[in-house]
């Protein structure tokens, strides 16, 4: 695990920092396009297993089609692959760890959910909130998914060297830890191969294009396979 999370932690950082710089305006927009359109879900059958994509506008899949996201991606996988699965897009662009948690409940107040892929803290990042404190409701979230007896895929984040060495080592620390101290499975950075390569993101250079969400499904993929 520390392996993986060294040879992720540059491209992470760096990706972070252009995060930081430009993520505002694109949250500001993302959070007025969430205002003004509502989620493009996927028509549910209750009688179907559910997998929840629960996170941030890189679940949501700001800029795309509802079949560019990775979540209906997911959904094709699974489907080639004759697992009877259904995907559920809950990202919400802009979205928080508080946020998430105070959404957590309805989510999982739906028929015959299995799995939750957790996906936030990039916005926790942008904003500064204390690692503790979003540590202790990705933590809340993840209770509430388990005492449900729904399993858990927690994708990890890390922040840039410009936060600080005291916020940094807090900031990464939580998503392992969490992930050790609950026995989820773990994604350590959902935009692997995909962070910094012009070519798969869109003009922001931050949210992957249709390309890159291949590739950040194939992420998630690789990890969930194990779960089912």
């Amino acid at each position: 695990m520390t392996r993986i999370i060294r040879n992720t932690s540059l491209v992470s950082f760096t990706f972070l920092c252009l995060l930081l710089a430009g993520c505002g305006a694109s949250t500001q927009r993302a959070g007025s396009q969430a205002a003004n359109k509502p989620l493009a879900l996927p028509q549910i059958r209750t009688d179907r297993p559910k997998i929840i994509a629960f996170g941030d506008s890189l679940t949501a899949g700001f800029g795309l089609t509802e079949n560019e996201s990775y979540p209906y991606l997911l959904q094709q996988k699974l489907n080639a692959d004759g697992f009877d699965y259904e995907v559920v897009n809950a990202g919400v662009s802009g979205e928080t760890s508080l946020g998430g948690l105070e959404r957590i409940d309805w989510v999982l107040g739906m028929d015959n959910v299995k799995i939750l892929v957790l996906e936030l803290g990039a916005n926790d990042l942008l904003r500064g909130v204390p690692p503790a404190k979003m540590r202790s409701n990705l933590e809340q979230i993840i209770q509430k998914a388990q005492a449900k007896n729904v399993k858990v895929l927690l994708c990890g984040m890390f922040a840039p060297p410009t936060m600080g060495t005291a916020y940094q080592r807090e900031f990464n620390a939580a998503f392992p830890d969490l992930a050790h101290q609950y026995k989820t499975a773990f994604v350590p950075f959902v935009l692997e191969n995909v962070a910094l390569h012009k070519e798969l993101n869109q003009a922001d250079g931050i949210h992957p294009n249709a390309d890159g969400e291949k590739i950040m499904t194939e992420n998630v993929y690789k990890e969930l396979r194990k779960m089912l």
